[in-house]
């Protein structure tokens, strides 16, 4: 199981030039909420020695199963729970992660402890006012609250074309988001938590959203398009923001 849709590949290569870049190639990662472990799995790959941890212990079970490299463990542990060792990791990595919690603060309070000094912390969120999440996840939570009709026959169509309630990224129960992160807002907790971000990028554009994801999902080159055409955008319309935090 690894990445196929395009958006998630450029995630993964941001995230691993920046890693090789700035960190020594056996370098000690930690993701946190690592899911099925595709990213850790991708870091690993590039020689750093990746400890990926997650609450659910589905996830890391399926992670387990799909990893063959020996500098890649999985644990079934919170990050709070991590810090008691002492260790601190040259690179944290908290990818797709922040939006499901009701106080991300919380988190990056132990992130930061868990960072070395010199190290970085890559965080990437979806745009919270962004095409997928405005169209899509918003109206749908609200929907999922009321368990009305409109929802029932949303879940019939949702499972004919193909659409599960996991991702490839992670089998976890529940993947309801409860944050939504503009720009300025990622940046004021960056900053109210002791990071700055030094670096900023974006993923994608509409090949997420329905229902032009019934056609990009089929093709390549109509995702590499959407992904080249975020580049140019405004970032208040990109898909998704891919950052690199520093202690401040």
């Amino acid at each position: 199981m690894e990445y196929n849709r395009i958006a998630d590949i450029k995630r993964l290569e941001i995230i691993t030039k920046t890693l090789t870049e700035q960190l020594p190639s056996d370098a000690a990662i930690l993701d946190v909420g690592c899911g099925n472990g595709i990213i850790s799995r991708g870091i690993g790959s590039k020689g750093f020695n990746v400890l990926g941890i997650d609450v659910s212990a589905k996830a890391v079970e399926k992670a387990r199963e799909l990893n063959r490299l020996p500098n890649v463990k999985f644990e079934v542990i919170s990050a709070e729970q991590l810090v008691s060792d002492g260790k601190k990791y040259q690179g944290v990595i908290c990818s797709e992660v922040l939006e499901h919690l009701n106080h991300p603060e919380k988190l990056l309070y132990t992130l930061y402890q868990s960072l070395a000094d010199d190290g970085i912390l890559i965080v990437t969120v979806p745009n919270g006012n962004g095409p997928r999440e405005s169209i899509i996840t918003k109206p749908v939570i609200k929907l999922e609250r009321k368990k009305n009709f409109i929802w029932k026959i949303m879940m019939k169509s949702k499972k004919l074309f193909g659409y599960s309630g996991t991702t490839v990224q992670s089998d976890a129960s529940d993947l309801t988001h409860v944050q939504f992160f503009s720009k300025k807002a990622l940046y004021k907790l960056a900053s109210e938590n002791h990071f700055k971000i030094v670096n900023f990028k974006v993923t994608n554009f509409v090949d997420d959203v329905f229902p032009f994801s019934l056609i990009t999902r089929k093709s390549k080159t109509l995702q590499r398009l959407d992904a080249y055409v975020a580049d140019h955008l405004p970032h208040q319309v990109a898909g998704s923001f891919v950052t690199v935090w520093k202690k401040e």
